[in-house]
């Protein structure tokens, strides 16, 4: 997605009717037909600059056009009119066959003069000349995906709101407020049982965001699942992990939690988009840990159960600080480097995420002493010190 550079003049809509007009342009486009300037009058405005050969563009449009049609047919006062980047005039009529809304004429020399009023040097662009208008510099694009519907009317205070919505939720410390809303009060089993967001509260909560098609999502998801049995099995059910997931359809949704032994929320519900927006996640996969207060505890879960497993739980920074202090113990009263009868290298103590033993197989963490020389690696237990006397 392209976003938008500088900062925009504000023009009402009224100015931009007035702007039309100065270019001799009286009419718009519709699907239909011509309409007159006067059509805009008593609605938001808003422009889209967007082009046919513009892939953002066309990936955005289709989202544009079921927030249009679903606001339109709610009574809302708006009209979308689209300005075309296009290099000719097939390019758009292609693109605008598409639209339910309006167009300006297609006119190269007229769309560079629009675009220069409003500092337009990319695309995708929306902008609204709504009273409080939202200037260029911000990415009025990114905040309509995030948001959808709720963005009308695309003003800054309305912006201004949504985002303290999204941190209200995060801060609140209200699992419910976070997880279900107004039309669902449940979670979904891997065996599709609905469980009610209420049974969890007082629970401590991972939100796991991943994918089947993400192979480091399912390599993590190994690393989750021996973690979740062993805290479950020694907290007595204190801890609940819920798939966010981030699957391309139902199907593989379907195939990514029937492999799992938690929760998730529903595919088809937008909570899923929300929370991947509410906690800012740019990559999968990734782990947000709740407390059993509510309250967000680290947004680095991932980094918890990849170095410390089910050690970690629950969570804090007491507990880990505990681990951390445990672990350097161990290390200190360990040698520096060894010569193991078993490997022609010097061994040095080092510290691993994971490894696999190469003398019993078995798999490692933490402590292990590592060749620099070649890729050998042992547990701590399985040293064998060659006699110095030898």
């Amino acid at each position: 997605m392209a976003g938008l550079d500088g900062q925009a003049k504000f023009i009402e809509g009224s100015d931009f009717v007035s702007i039309l007009s100065s270019q001799g342009i009286d009419c718009l486009l519709s699907g239909e037909g011509k309409v007159p300037l006067s059509s805009c009058d008593c609605k938001v405005i808003c422009l889209f600059f967007s082009a046919n050969w513009c892939r953002p563009c066309k990936a955005f449009a289709p989202q544009l056009v079921k927030i249009y049609n679903s606001l339109r047919s709610s009574g809302k006062k708006l009209e979308i009119v689209f300005i075309s980047f296009d290099r000719d005039e097939d390019g758009f009529k292609e693109h605008f066959k598409c639209m339910p809304w309006l167009a300006v004429p297609f006119e190269v020399n007229l769309h560079r003069h629009l675009s220069d009023i409003y500092h337009v040097n990319l695309i995708p662009s929306f902008i609204s000349l709504s009273s409080d208008g939202i200037s260029a510099e911000e990415d009025m694009v990114g905040l309509i995906e995030d948001f959808d519907a709720e963005a009308f009317p695309f003003t800054r205070e309305r912006f201004n709101e949504l985002r303290s919505f999204d941190d209200a939720k995060r801060q609140g410390g209200k699992l419910q407020q976070l997880l279900a809303h107004e039309g669902r009060n449940y979670v979904l089993s891997g065996d599709s049982r609905k469980i009610l967001v209420s049974e969890l509260v007082g629970k401590a909560i991972g939100l796991y965001f991943g994918a089947h098609w993400c192979p480091p999502s399912r390599a993590f998801t190994t690393q989750l699942i021996q973690a979740y049995n062993e805290i479950i099995t020694a907290n007595d059910g204190c801890f609940e992990i819920i798939l966010v997931s981030t699957d391309r359809d139902l199907k593989e949704f379907n195939v990514n939690l029937s492999n799992m032994p938690w929760l998730a929320i529903p595919y088809e519900d937008r909570t899923r988009q929300d929370l991947c927006r509410i906690f800012n996640i740019k990559e999968i996969p990734a782990l947000v840990i709740i407390g059993q207060d509510g309250k967000i505890i680290s947004t680095d879960g991932k980094a918890f159960i990849s170095l410390y497993g089910a050690k970690a739980f629950p969570f804090t920074e007491s507990r880990i600080t505990e681990i951390e202090a445990t672990l350097k113990k161990e290390g200190d009263e360990l040698p520096r480097q060894v010569q193991d009868i078993k490997h022609q290298h010097a061994l040095k103590l080092d510290m691993a995420k994971a490894y696999v033993c190469d003398c019993c197989r078995g798999q490692g963490k933490f402590w292990a002493f590592s060749c620099d020389v070649c890729d050998y690696d042992l547990h701590p237990a399985c040293v064998e010190e060659a006699c110095s006397d030898c």
